[in-house]
């Protein structure tokens, strides 16, 4: 009887694993499309076995919980290729926006900057068509008028990158709540996993914690690092703690300069986030590198355009036979900004400062110092101008119009080279998701496989029990003919 009894219990057994399994197998369908779900499989134990007479006797199994499958090396790999993924993708977009402020009829809405290249030839040919009649006032108006275009869309240009700039700061100061309440949530569950899955997979409480990691690191470039009891702690790339299992610290900003900057702890971490990655890092970028470039050459372009113009007109003879001084100069735009203690005119800022200041045509000096207002030898040098080079580029020095094209193409190439960077990146974040899926996710046709497996075997253990039951039923009633099927 004992032996029986045993074999009773077994089977009750086995129905019992077969049952939990198979409610495993069910809770993954169920969870086939929930974004983040991790497969689980049934975790099989065999049970200790009883000895009697010096014979052990099997016990059968049971199911001990689920386990997720899952990689953690392969999903750290993952969200390092995201977190460059959106760093280059944000930066890409920052930079796309630029382009376009010097892209004519681009259709963009802050393609304000008109063609600065045309406009370039359109100023210097205005001074070869006075050559031809320097004491033409409409050929003089003609100078003023290409002067002005000419200013006003490189001054345009300046205030929507300023604008653009101001945009991305605002734009990188939001992603700081999202952070916050990223950061908080996976410290939460680090405390949930330590305290109930401390050594083994804490199922659901780590694929919550695993997407939260996801969506940080791609705001911001992150480092993990597994700890004891099934804890993780986050640094920034840059090596600021930003969870260190069950606790969080909060990323703060304020402005520094004018522009926001980050910080953990008091200290100051904005130019680790700018290199470290993620959309923040492609913010930031953008912010403090690429439109403060695009800036300084316009700023370059600007401010040579306007001293060598207004030193040579103020070297002439206007239509009185007047020549430019300290107390009158002839100045045709708005004279950079001087610095006060090296005399020596600021660069920074000239493009923005950049306007027509002249009003009167009468006052371009096309004559030469001393000449009559017949003259035209320095209306000749002031369109010379367009093929000298006068502008420093690169420890070497360009015409006006080269250097604006060389501008726009190393622009243009930066924006290729990100391009080629993103396409690469989102295509290895495509080729680990991938891995990951097929890992990890939910295949239906190998739940299907999985489930009738264990139908099979729930459905043998039931035939076995029925069998036992019949048996059990002869035994009693001795004597009398008992079916066993």
């Amino acid at each position: 009887m004992g032996t029986i009894s045993n074999a009773f219990s077994t089977i009750s057994g086995a129905l019992q694993a077969d049952q939990a399994a198979l409610s495993i197998v069910a809770n993954n369908v169920a969870n086939a499309n929930t974004v983040g779900y991790t497969k689980e499989n049934a975790n099989f134990q065999e049970n200790d076995p009883v000895t009697i007479g010096g014979v052990a006797y099997g016990q059968g199994a049971q199911v001990t919980g689920a386990t997720s499958v899952r990689d953690r090396v392969l999903t750290e790999r993952l969200d390092q290729q995201q977190q460059l993924a959106s760093a280059s993708s944000t930066r890409l977009a920052g930079l796309s926006t630029v382009q376009a402020l010097f892209t004519p009829d681009s259709g963009a809405a802050n393609s304000t900057a008109g063609d600065i290249g045309s406009d370039l030839t359109s100023f210097f040919s205005s001074f070869s068509s006075l050559e031809a009649n320097p004491t033409s006032n409409s050929l003089r108006q003609n100078v003023l008028s290409t002067a002005t275009t000419l200013a006003g869309d490189i001054s345009n240009a300046a205030a929507s990158l300023n604008a653009q700039r101001s945009s991305l700061d605002q734009e990188a100061s939001g992603v700081t709540n999202q952070v916050n309440a990223l950061t908080t949530s996976i410290a939460q569950l680090n405390q949930q996993i330590q305290s109930t899955s401390p050594n083994t997979d804490a199922g659901v409480l780590e694929d919550q914690r695993e997407q939260d990691v996801s969506q940080l690191s791609n705001l911001v470039g992150i480092n993990q690092v597994t700890t004891e009891n099934n804890g993780l702690s986050i640094t920034t790339t840059s090596g600021a703690v930003l969870v260190s299992e069950g606790s969080s610290y909060q990323m703060t900003s304020g402005p520094v300069d004018g522009m926001t900057h980050f910080f953990v702890n008091n200290s100051d971490i904005t130019s680790g986030l700018a290199s470290g990655g993620g959309e923040l890092g492609g913010y930031l970028t953008v912010r403090d590198q690429d439109i403060p470039n695009v800036m300084s050459s316009l700023d370059q372009l600007a401010y040579s355009v306007s001293t060598k113009v207004n030193a040579l007109n103020n070297a002439g003879s206007d239509m009185a036979g007047v020549g430019g001084t300290l107390a009158a100069p002839l100045n045709i735009f708005n004279p950079p900004v001087v610095n006060p203690v090296t005399g020596i005119g600021v660069v920074a800022g000239s493009a923005a400062n950049m306007s027509v200041v002249m009003t009167n045509p009468d006052q371009i000096a096309a004559a030469a110092a001393g000449a009559g207002t017949g003259d035209n030898s320095n209306a000749v040098a002031m369109a010379s101008l367009a093929n000298q080079t006068i502008i420093p580029s690169g420890g070497a020095s360009q015409t006006p119009s080269d250097y604006y094209s060389s501008f726009v193409s190393s622009l243009g190439a930066t924006i290729t080279e990100v391009q080629t960077e993103n396409t690469a990146q989102s295509a290895s974040v495509t080729q680990l998701q991938t891995q990951n899926d097929a890992l990890s996710g939910v295949n239906l046709d190998d739940e299907a496989s999985e489930m009738t497996t264990m139908e099979r075997s729930y459905q043998a253990a039931t035939q076995v029990f029925t069998m036992l039951n019949t048996l059990m039923a002869s035994t009693i009633n001795l004597g009398q003919a008992t079916t066993v099927t």
